[in-house]
């Protein structure tokens, strides 16, 4: 089967709300996704006080023909959804401190960046045509695989080995064995 990719060029927009605490002067979150969109580099889209959305970049999303499951899964949730994932921005001169990285539409490779917990991660409800436009994938490259269910290798598990302990370690008693009798500790 060969390996099969489509791409779509994804919006990221972020929303900059001031902080709740005096710790963070402003509270970021990434809020849509806008499937098609040109590139860009922080550009104000709205105003509404001090609250700012931009659209921060433009990302591309690819699909796998190999990750049809993950998709699947994706688009079973109650809300489908994209992982966006933006890493702190290692130049002190820029005016925001994120950079978008990442867009996925695999639920499991999402919940590997959410996992390690480095940088802005969000979970981004997908619009209707990014919906479509994965299921049309999903529809041409899936491939159902047939459950194996993985058989008992015929090794003897009930047998007793007392007093085995790593091979490695040559002494008289093995580390692990419990001591036996002896008069230290004993009561009668």
């Amino acid at each position: 089967m060969a390996l099969e990719r489509a791409s779509m060029p994804v919006g990221i927009v972020v929303r900059r709300t001031p902080g709740v605490t005096r710790w963070a002067k402003w509270a970021w979150k990434v809020v849509a996704v806008l499937p098609g969109a040109p590139p860009a580099n922080w550009r104000e889209l709205r105003r509404e006080g001090e609250s700012v959305e931009y659209h921060a970049a433009t990302l591309t999303l690819d699909l796998w023909s190999t990750d049809t499951e993950a998709y699947r899964v994706a688009l079973a949730a109650k809300t489908p959804g994209v992982v966006v994932v933006l890493r702190d921005e290692p130049d002190p001169a820029q005016d925001v401190p994120w950079r978008p990285e990442i867009i996925t539409a695999s639920p499991y490779e999402g919940q590997d960046y959410m996992d390690s917990g480095d940088g802005l991660i969000e979970l981004v409800p997908m619009p209707l045509s990014m919906i479509g436009w994965v299921r049309d994938f999903i529809a041409q490259h899936h491939v159902e695989e047939a459950f194996i269910k993985r058989k008992r290798d015929r090794k003897r598990i009930d047998l007793v080995e007392d007093g085995k302990g790593d091979a490695r370690i040559r002494q008289l008693s093995d580390v692990y064995r419990a001591p036996h009798g002896g008069n230290q500790g004993d009561v009668h």
